[in-house]
């Protein structure tokens, strides 16, 4: 399939994290682009997959082409935070 190429072409994505965002409905970097990071991350949680802030931190260095080691601490912080915030808006939208 043309399109797990071009995500493995990524920076910081395996076949594993591919194969994850195929599951999500992420097929290409476009759909990863259009996504944002920390959605595919909400996505990837709220299908119960057991990942860690690293695999945040490299969907966000994927789509930088920087290596996830790389991101300012600064950034770090933002995207864990706002991960956190989607998750409590992601429960909060479940239970009503």
């Amino acid at each position: 399939m043309a399109s797990s190429s071009e995500l493995l072409q990524l920076k910081n994505l395996g076949m594993a994290s591919v194969n994850i965002l195929h599951a999500v409905g992420i097929n290409t970097y476009a759909d990863l682009k259009k996504i944002g990071a920390v959605e595919a991350y909400l996505r990837i949680k709220a299908r119960d997959i057991n990942v860690s802030k690293v695999m945040l931190y490299a969907l966000q260095g994927a789509l930088m082409n920087v290596h996830w080691n790389d991101l300012s601490p600064e950034l770090k912080l933002q995207l864990v935070n706002e991960a956190e915030n989607g998750i409590v808006n992601h429960e909060a939208h479940a239970v009503g």
